[in-house]
């Protein structure tokens, strides 16, 4: 029986554990990299490690996500990354020279290497053939330490393309079809493993935005075998040594294929406000637009914003949209300059954004109040725009602009323009000057590390004990996301680094008066529906909880890097033994859980609400109840842990 890609990649950097799935495995990094509204705590963590250097291939810090500097904050915290690159061997990426996942694809990706990022579309990587994953900054901060990253082994979906794309269809259409077949939880415990003679047609660009969108997937991580397409791509890149060829034996066995005839497929949109809401965008022509955004790390591409400018090309847009475009990258906006699409973007009217993630994160250019937003990026959970009663719809470049053009949510097809040529250039332009190196061993000795008044340290976990009585002090539904729990946007993203004023805004969008509530409580307990804590990997989704006293979060189902996350912050993660068991339990009671300790080994333990006694369960595994017995993963690594 031949091997998977996954399986392979898996073998390769295996340090400990079985190949069986829903087993642990232990993982060697290559690579990490961080981005700056989860770096700084990553930093910290690493930092209390004691670990002079790290110990990786190549670990890279990005500033791309708090760019805005209204006040101090962010500024500090980006002199603190730097600072704190330089010492301990880190590389650090600048602010303005681009998205991380964007440039570390151009810059940095090597074939068939692992990458761990602080950020959930860290998968964007395996557009050209890594092993990447989305993790929370302290498994970043371990892996920086020369320490494994463990994950359940998964299983592998293998995603078959035939045909090739039509004109104005694109590779986010694939992807937000792929969504449309799974939803938002069809990925849980899978890899996404991309092949059929479809792949040949897609570039690397298209490729990267199809592994970044898996993470909408809720799949462990995405990948694409590296081929000729790869190499022409580094080789544009001037990093043709680091290609090597991957892929799956062609008697490679999977536990389910889904088959994707790429003739056939049209363009499509997900509605507000989940990434699989998807239909047609015919199914929704003539719905009035108030803006448009084409950017963030799932469409800002070269590839992509070529296409961008040839539509806008002569053309203006429509009176009644206010539009925006992101480069990816610092040598993406260059090439656009020096080529002349970029005056061909300016001159239609749309507004050019630094090259960052900006509105993705609702870093800026939020929509009117009720506005409808077309936007080109990955996410569209409610609120995240940073407009409350938003209406953002996710779409292709080409539906983007179609609808600027025309103001109205329009199939781009409809427009009666000439299919789009866009050739990627046989050499990318090479300027590595805004990246820094970090400073070498005998220099760091003498170098300080910069923190500024902002910074605060991080709350620490204790040992869960054998029981936890406290109060239910809130009970949400279904697909609650790390949006939900700890927002992001321009207001909040500034504090990412001082968790007391961050808990301010805890869990704000489901109830104003949690973070209130939970301290008056000392420690509580949550409840919530299924797939919790799906989006975005940040940890402070659950330090911030841990700061407020949340001792247990109890469930239907997990997310799992958020599970992942509460483990490593000292947090249990629990499931219902009987999913109808949610809706006996009420905001507001004392619940009290029992056999905690053996619960830890067994799986079970006891929820007593009043006189009823709910059975809930726990998947740990000896390390992750060792953890949790220890006060989660920093105070277990200073126990001498591996």
């Amino acid at each position: 029986m031949g091997k998977t890609l996954t399986e392979k990649l898996i073998a390769a950097h295996l340090v400990s554990g079985s190949m069986e799935p829903g087993a642990e495995v232990a993982l060697r990094i290559d690579q990490t990299l961080t981005q700056d509204a989860t770096g700084t705590m990553a930093y910290l963590e690493f930092e209390s490690m004691g670990i002079d250097r790290v110990r990786t291939k190549r670990s890279v810090a990005y500033i791309d996500h708090n760019t805005l500097q209204s006040g101090f904050e962010n500024a500090d915290d980006h002199r603190y990354i730097q600072s704190v690159a330089a010492k301990h061997g880190i590389w650090f990426s600048r602010p303005g020279n681009g998205i991380c996942h964007q440039v570390h694809l151009e810059r940095f990706g090597v074939p068939g290497q692992t990458l761990i990022g602080s950020d959930s579309h860290t998968p964007t990587g395996g557009g050209i053939g890594m092993l990447a994953f989305g993790a929370g900054g302290m498994d970043v901060a371990v892996a920086m330490g020369g320490g494994a990253y463990y994950i359940t082994m998964p299983k592998v979906i293998k995603v078959e393309l035939t045909g090739a794309l039509r004109p104005f269809v694109t590779a986010k259409d694939i992807s937000l079809e792929v969504l449309r077949l799974l939803s938002v939880k069809g990925g849980v415990g899978h890899v996404m493993e991309w092949g059929g003679p479809g792949i040949a047609g897609l570039s690397v660009p298209e490729r990267a935005t199809i592994t970044n969108m898996g993470t909408e997937l809720g799949a462990t991580t995405s990948i694409f075998p590296s081929d000729e397409v790869t190499r022409a791509f580094l080789r544009a890149q001037g990093r043709e040594a680091n290609f090597t060829p991957l892929s799956a034996d062609p008697d490679a066995a999977y536990d389910r294929i889904i088959h994707i005839d790429l003739d056939t497929l049209e363009p499509l949109i997900a509605c507000p406000h989940m990434p699989d809401k998807v239909v047609p965008v015919r199914s929704l022509k003539g719905v009035k637009v108030d803006q448009v955004c084409v950017g963030s790390c799932t469409n800002s591409s070269l590839y992509d914003l070529l296409k961008t400018a040839a539509m806008l090309k002569g053309r203006t847009v429509a009176p009644s949209v206010s539009m925006s475009v992101s480069p990816g990258s610092r040598q993406v906006l260059t090439m656009l300059a020096n080529c002349g699409a970029l005056s061909d973007i300016l001159v239609s009217g749309a507004r050019l954004l630094e090259c960052a993630c900006g509105p993705c994160i609702g870093m800026g250019f939020s929509p009117n109040s009720g506005g409808v937003s077309l936007r080109t990026f990955n996410r569209n959970f409610e609120g995240r725009s940073g407009t409350a009663d938003a209406k953002v719809y996710l779409v292709s470049p080409e539906t983007a602009v179609a609808a600027a053009l025309t103001g109205e949510i329009t199939d781009p097809r409809d427009l009666g323009l000439d299919a789009l040529h866009v050739d990627l250039p046989d050499r990318f332009l090479i300027d590595d000057s805004a990246v820094l190196a970090p400073a070498s061993p005998e220099e760091a000795a003498h170098l300080d590390v910069l923190r500024g008044p902002n910074i605060k340290e991080f709350p620490q976990g204790k040992p869960v004990g054998d029981a936890i009585t406290a109060k239910l002090t809130l009970k949400v539904g279904d697909n609650i996301t790390t949006d939900h729990i700890m927002p992001a946007g321009s207001k909040i993203l500034p504090y990412r680094s001082n968790i007391p004023k961050l808990s301010e805004f805890c869990f704000a969008v489901c109830d104003k008066e949690f973070a209130q509530n939970a301290k008056a409580a000392g420690e509580t307990i949550l409840v919530g529906g299924s797939n919790y804590g799906q989006g975005s990997s940040r940890e402070h989704a659950a330090l911030v909880p841990l700061y407020l006293g949340v001792r247990a979060v109890i469930a239907k189902s997990f997310a799992r890097i958020h599970a992942a996350n509460l483990i490593n912050a000292g947090i249990l993660p629990l499931t219902f033994a009987n999913p109808d068991d949610y809706d006996a339990l009420t905001q507001g009671e004392t619940l009290t859980l029992t056999g905690i300790d053996a619960g830890l080994d067994s799986g079970t333990m006891t929820l007593h609400a009043g006189n009823r006694e709910i059975p809930v369960c726990g998947s740990f595994t000896k390390r992750q109840a060792a953890m949790l017995r220890a006060g989660g993963l920093l105070n277990y690594t200073k126990e001498g842990n591996d």
